[in-house]
């Protein structure tokens, strides 16, 4: 009793805020703890590599103002360092679950993925669009949940005014119009430069399990526009393409999904176990 005689409201207050700091840090390492035994879970079962790379629409933890996740620099630079800490032979599973980014991020990912000379696969549980598409197309195997959607890949190009499809402002500048200014013009060449380059990479990142002509066709047709930019492809529409898609998804990779809720608080969307991997079994047969 005499110890609770010397406690006073403002001590319960200092008590109580520590406990409302410390509950979250608590939690957010509970979550980490159990998407790392998944993916250990799946690591062991595949003997892979297992990256995650999952945007959600996040909230500030005081203002609780949204603000969307996508593709940025510390991705690929995470997802870059994953891959240079995995054996040249050893397979990679990234579980993607995107509505895209920077093309920069995206082309970097993509391309360090095709290089990888062990087998690559990509897990799309519900939606990897724009950049995360781009990021598919350089793996082996695509696997989608039956519902699950990709998405073109033409470019979009603006700024704080918004962002509009290259390939419209290619075409508002066929129209006639004596009143069009230098910046108009400059956003339309670079508008085809942007094309180009997409098509371009799309093209090299189908090449290699495609016949020359398939891939400048479905190179021409993700980055041409044909869509809406959210138009999404779904798995019969990407088979019906011909990229490498099934739908055997592990069940590990739902129960991942469900560890990646919205939260208060900022986390990295890129994860992996940061240890170096070496091969548990002869090289397999590469790329």
């Amino acid at each position: 009793m005499a110890f609770l005689d010397n406690i006073n409201i403002t001590d319960i207050l200092w008590i109580l805020v520590l406990i409302s700091f410390f509950i979250p840090l608590m939690q957010k390492r509970m979550l980490l703890i159990k998407r790392q035994a998944i993916m250990r879970s799946i690591e062991s079962k595949r003997n892979s590599r297992v990256i995650s790379m999952i945007h959600r629409q996040e909230v500030m933890s005081f203002f609780g103002f949204p603000f969307a996740r996508y593709i940025d620099i510390e991705d690929s630079e995470a997802v870059l360092r994953a891959i240079r800490m995995t054996p040249p032979e050893m397979q990679i599973d990234l579980v993607l679950h995107t509505p895209g980014g920077l093309v920069l991020a995206a082309e970097q990912i993509a391309c360090a993925l095709k290089r990888h000379k062990g087998n690559v696969t990509v897990f799309i549980p519900h939606y990897a669009m724009s950049g995360g598409s781009l990021i598919a197309m350089a793996a082996d195997e695509i696997v989608m949940d039956p519902n699950a959607v990709l998405g073109p890949v033409d470019p979009q190009l603006g700024g704080t005014q918004g962002y509009y499809p290259a390939v419209s402002i290619l075409k508002a500048l066929e129209q006639s119009n004596p009143n069009r200014d230098d910046q108009t013009l400059i956003l339309g060449d670079v508008a085809r430069k942007a094309i180009d380059q997409v098509y371009e990479t799309v093209f090299s990142l189908l090449l290699e399990h495609n016949t020359p002509e398939k891939a400048a066709q479905l190179a021409k047709m993700l980055s041409e526009g044909r869509w809406t930019h959210d138009y999404p492809i779904d798995f019969e529409k990407a088979k019906e393409m011909g990229l490498p898609v099934n739908f055997q998804m592990p069940m590990e990779v739902y129960e991942l999904m469900e560890l990646y809720q919205q939260s208060g608080m900022r986390r990295p969307s890129v994860e992996f176990i940061p240890t170096p991997y070496m091969p548990h079994a002869p090289p397999g047969k590469g790329k």
